[in-house]
């Protein structure tokens, strides 16, 4: 066989420079990816007319299959590879008013060439990404699958590199921030540095593994993670709307959440649990304690309500949330027409609505919730609750009767909790209510002719098997082919430790969503999750917590200020301000006022007058909650619909009226000023001040150098120092002979031992302290 001609040297090296510059000066474009460059063009100025909701010309833009069908003209929208050919080309390019599409807004030169050239390629339209199986990542090279290889791959994509691991100090008050909520003990935090500096890096990976364990073995971590569940649960104290009666029962479902997280419940199971528990065979107490999810959200009690109006809304607002829990999706746009924008028809919302169609609210005295007292007549009034929820349930058509059922309703709500009474679902047997279509959304016109609709999900996501009811779905969202619960999940685990998720839109893995920053990554997350994890929530987050992308410093440095300022990419990790509820727990956790106690009913700390004042006919009173009581964490604080605890709201938390898988992050002077003058947090800085007083200490410098250990874990730097002990010396001079006004700013925290405006100055201090930006953010 010859061999092939090969030029000569001489030859040769002209041949490969003209090559090399032709490819620099004329490199083909990158291909057009779909998901990245024609799905947000079509989404954006086609959908409106070509979607879910309106097809016109016969034309729906929303999947692969309607895309590429016959349109009512006859011609092909999209012919791959032939853009001459495709009628979608022709009409956006033409100049022609009157055919032109968008007719009102025409598209840009750049987005036409754009999807010209996608035609051309081909017009590959993938299956998309959210929708695909999650695949596990094959080993590349010697190296295994891990966090810090995919992010270390796509930094070094990028031109980037991580940064260094943050200080001891700082990695233990993240630890102890992102799984407890509750700031380290000073004393350990001052072992824990000094251990660190002396340990080589196997001893370092050893101590802070050890750190982790112990953390996620704290009763505290399932307040922590027991609280991000409460927000998608839509948790409050409260049924909503105008009277806005008092849910005593509420906190059992805290409660269980709480010890579900701790225990490390498989989320496979806390899943089942909580959207069909009362079906599981032998359901236990707690089992139908965890169906109250379906339950926390509205129940509107007012007077003349149509209570077949009410039960419809309630049953579409669990159709609504289980689709942003579990799947991300926004099944509830398909309420009243086919998804503007996702393969969800109107049919297939009434279908998922028919899963919970037949769910009615029961109430009773569940075994283990009745006193060893309870006497016949307890035990006649829980009795009495059934008939009565039950009644209203059925659709009671006389006005008069309803209205009087609904007000014994209301009076038994408000009845001693302690007695046992327990609100849960139940599946009823008979006089079982068909499902119908409700044309244009509206349940006074159901579609009966289209018949009685069958519980099943969109076709996009495959198929509930028989027997098809609210425990066989629950068992389909947790199967391990899932391709959306494990990614979800996953990206909102994340989101707790980082401040910013895999995919940026955490409540839409749509079509409209955004794609993952790391879509091997968040796959392999939600691989490992479902199959090494065994859904061990504990367990995914003791990888992600271990990894050298969590332990990155959180410093902005000013190459990455300018290329990846939103951390999409990881070079650094996150820096954002604690919850609501943790900055309360915060500041009592400094004062040494924080009660540790886990669980039980909720908890009513000061609130302004005229916010406690708000109810409807004076039907409610906030009364402070004393003792111990006070002091509770804030996610124990009696959440109000229409009242809610300023200090929680002015910090972001969410309204508990729908579903809240992400919480928004504001900046606001309110926030400074509830901080600086409200009751909680002005009580904290004068009990701060008596602890710090009641500690022996040399001067003045000691005893800040104890209150910056005590609040930030670390000692003041020296000009820090100075601008306090300025602060102190003009406040004792400014309180000297003013006892009056000192014994008003100190409150009933005073010390006797202390003069006056010594103490006063303190508290100066220890107000300034605690409203540091650095005490209230996690870094």
């Amino acid at each position: 066989m010859p061999l092939p001609h090969r030029p000569s040297a001489p030859l040769l090296l002209p041949i490969l420079t003209g090559l090399l510059c032709a490819e620099i000066s004329d490199a083909a474009p990158e291909p057009v990816d779909f998901a990245r460059d024609i799905q947000p063009l079509l989404s954006e100025h086609c959908a409106s007319c070509h979607g879910g909701v309106k097809k016109k010309g016969g034309l729906s833009l929303v999947t692969r299959s309607q895309a590429f069908a016959p349109t009512e003209s006859g011609h092909a929208a999209l012919v791959p590879g032939d853009p001459a050919a495709s009628e979608l080309i022709a009409r956006i390019a033409t100049a022609d008013s009157d055919d032109r599409m968008p007719p009102e807004e025409p598209l840009d030169p750049e987005s036409i060439a754009l999807l010209r050239r996608w035609v051309a390629e081909g017009a590959v339209w993938p299956e998309h990404w959210s929708l695909t199986p999650v695949a596990s990542a094959p080993p590349a090279g010697d190296a295994a699958p891990s966090i810090d290889r995919f992010i270390r791959e796509s930094l070094d994509r990028a031109g980037l590199r991580p940064s260094p691991e943050a200080d001891p100090r700082t990695l233990l008050r993240r630890l102890s921030l992102d799984l407890t909520g509750l700031l380290p003990d000073p004393a350990h935090g001052a072992t824990f540095a000094a251990d660190w500096e002396k340990a080589d890096p196997a001893g370092r990976q050893r101590l802070y593994a050890a750190e982790v364990d112990e953390l996620l073995a704290s009763p505290h971590f399932g307040e922590r993670w027991g609280r991000h569940w409460l927000d998608e649960a839509r948790y409050a104290d409260s049924t909503g709307y105008e009277k806005d009666s008092t849910r005593a029962d509420a906190h059992r479902y805290r409660d269980w959440v709480i010890r579900a997280v701790n225990d490390d419940m498989p989320f496979d199971q806390f899943t089942i649990r909580q959207i069909a528990g009362d079906l599981l065979p032998g359901a236990s107490v707690d089992d139908r304690v965890a169906t109250q999810f379906h339950l926390m959200g509205q129940f509107n009690l007012e007077g003349g309500v149509d209570a077949e109006e009410d039960r419809t809304k309630r049953v579409i607002e669990r159709v609504t949330t289980l689709g942003s829990v579990w799947l991300a999706h926004s099944v509830e746009c398909a309420q009243c027409h086919n998804h503007p924008y996702d393969a969800i028809s109107q049919r297939d919302f009434y279908a998922l609505y028919a899963f919970f169609n037949n769910t009615d609210d029961l109430t009773t005295i569940l075994a283990g919730n009745i006193p060893p007292d309870a006497d016949q007549k307890i035990k006649a009034r829980a009795e009495k609750w059934a008939p009565i929820a039950d009644l209203i349930e059925r659709q009671v058509t006389d006005k008069n009767l309803a209205t009087k059922l609904q007000a014994e309703l209301t009076n038994l709500q408000t009845y001693d909790n302690a007695n046992g009474f327990t609100r849960v679902v139940s599946e009823r047997q008979t006089a079982r209510r068909p499902t119908y279509l409700f044309q244009r959304g509206n349940f006074l016109t159901p579609d009966e002719k289209g018949g009685d609709i069958a519980p099943s999900v969109p076709a996009i996501w495959g198929s509930v098997p028989a027997p098809a009811d609210r425990l066989a779905l629950a068992r389909w969202l947790v199967d391990p082919a899932h391709p959306l619960t494990a990614r979800v999940t996953v990206n909102k685990v994340w989101l707790r430790l980082f401040g910013t998720p895999l995919v940026a839109t955490v409540r839409d893995f749509g079509m409209r969503g955004q794609a993952p920053a790391h879509p091997a990554l968040l796959d392999w997350l939600a691989h490992t999750f479902v199959h090494e994890a065994r859904w061990s929530r504990k367990a995914l987050i003791r990888t992600i917590v271990l990894s050298s992308t969590y332990r990155q410093s959180s410093d902005l440095h000013p190459d990455l200020a300018g290329r990846d300022p939103d951390n999409r990419l990881f070079a650094r990790q996150g820096r954002h301000r604690v919850e609501g509820e943790i900055i309360r727990d915060l500041f009592l956790q400094t004062a040494g006022l924080l009660s540790r106690k886990v669980g039980g009913p909720s908890v009513f700390p000061p609130l302004p007058p005229d916010v406690a004042a708000i109810s409807y006919a004076n039907n409610f009173k906030w009364t402070n909650s004393t003792g111990e009581d006070r002091y509770r964490r804030g996610l124990y604080t009696f959440f109000k619909r229409t009242a809610p605890d300023p200090n929680l709201i002015v910090f972001d938390c969410p309204d508990a009226s729908l579903t809240s898988p992400e919480r928004s992050l504001s900046n606001t002077p309110l926030q400074a000023l509830a901080t600086l003058q409200n009751e909680v947090f002005h009580e904290a800085a004068q009990a701060f001040a008596k602890r710090l007083l009641s500690q022996p200490a040399a001067d003045d410098g000691a005893r800040l150098a104890a209150a910056y250990s005590i609040a930030l874990g670390r000692a003041p730097e020296a000009d820090e120092a100075a601008a306090l002990r300025e602060l102190l010396d003009g406040a004792r001079a400014y309180y000297a002979g003013k006892d009056a006004e000192a014994t008003a700013l100190i409150g009933p925290h005073r010390l006797a031992s202390v003069p006056l405006a010594e103490n006063a100055a303190w508290i100066a201090a220890t107000r300034i302290l605690l409203n540091l930006d650095e005490f209230l953010t996690r870094a």
